[in-house]
């Protein structure tokens, strides 16, 4: 039988295994500025703003709308969370895969007001390119931690 030193957590404990120093600056920023953007996006999901009418138009409405804020308000959370930021990085990752996707195979790059003629040049899935690479980073700076969620997730403490 081993024995760990007091001042080695385990790794599979998820709350020893966070960033220290600057790691966890980074992390901290990463995770603040992601909450933000996907924050910021919900009022016009939740109400369906006629915005989130021409995004959402030819993905499934309203209802695609609601799940999509759904899921970006617990990625929020999450993120908040020391304890589960990873967690919340890597669903982020996951929700925002969708969104690349949407821009590319249906929306186009930059959305068009149908009505107006006007688009947002770009600025929607700029947004999600950043949300993507700042997920990313959350996750790599807090690798440690999600090994340990691994490890207790599947029985491997």
């Amino acid at each position: 039988m081993s024995v760990t030193p007091a001042s080695t957590p385990p790794p599979s404990d998820p709350i020893a295994a966070r960033p220290i120093g600057g790691a966890a600056i980074a992390s901290w920023i990463a995770q603040i500025a992601c909450a933000a953007i996907f924050l910021q996006t919900l009022y016009f999901k939740f109400t369906y703003a006629p915005e989130t009418r021409i995004v959402f138009r030819d993905l499934g409405g309203r209802p695609a709308a609601t799940a999509v804020g759904i899921a970006e308000l617990v990625c929020a959370v999450l993120l908040l969370v020391p304890r589960a930021a990873v967690i919340g990085a890597v669903l982020a990752l996951g929700t925002i895969a969708g969104a690349i996707a949407s821009h590319l195979f249906v929306l186009g790059v930059e959305i068009v007001d149908p009505v107006t003629g006007k688009g947002d040049g770009g600025v929607l899935f700029g947004l999600a390119l950043t949300i993507a690479v700042l997920s990313l980073a959350i996750v790599a700076l807090r690798r440690r931690q999600l090994q340990a969620w691994v490890a207790r997730l599947t029985g491997r403490i």
